[in-house]
């Protein structure tokens, strides 16, 4: 990921517009409150699999970060695996970020 798309996930995360840990964004997932999740891909295989079945089946968008890490800088955290984003604009810009690269 570049600096700009971690950038606009701290944003995120300070607007209270996303939501990190596996539970949580599961429940988000399932109260169709998603638009995008975000998974880190030094992700146990049991985990991934859990996210994106239920991304799959709910049709939430899913990009990936390289590991977690990166995704847990993002959001001023040690390592953090799997992050929601629940705001139509942050992750229609942040799919768009992903997509350039």
């Amino acid at each position: 990921m570049n600096q700009k798309i971690l950038n606009l996930l701290g944003l995120s995360y300070r607007a209270r517009k996303c939501t990190i840990g596996e539970e949580a964004v599961l429940q988000e997932i399932k109260n169709r409150k998603a638009k995008l999740v975000l998974l880190s891909l030094d992700t146990s295989e049991g985990t991934r699999k859990r996210i994106e079945d239920k991304c799959t089946h709910y049709s939430v968008p899913i990009r990936y970060a390289e590991d977690r890490y990166q995704l847990g800088h993002a959001f001023g955290k040690h390592e953090r695996v799997v992050a929601a984003i629940i705001e139509t604009g942050f992750a229609n810009k942040i799919i768009r970020m992903f997509d350039e690269n």
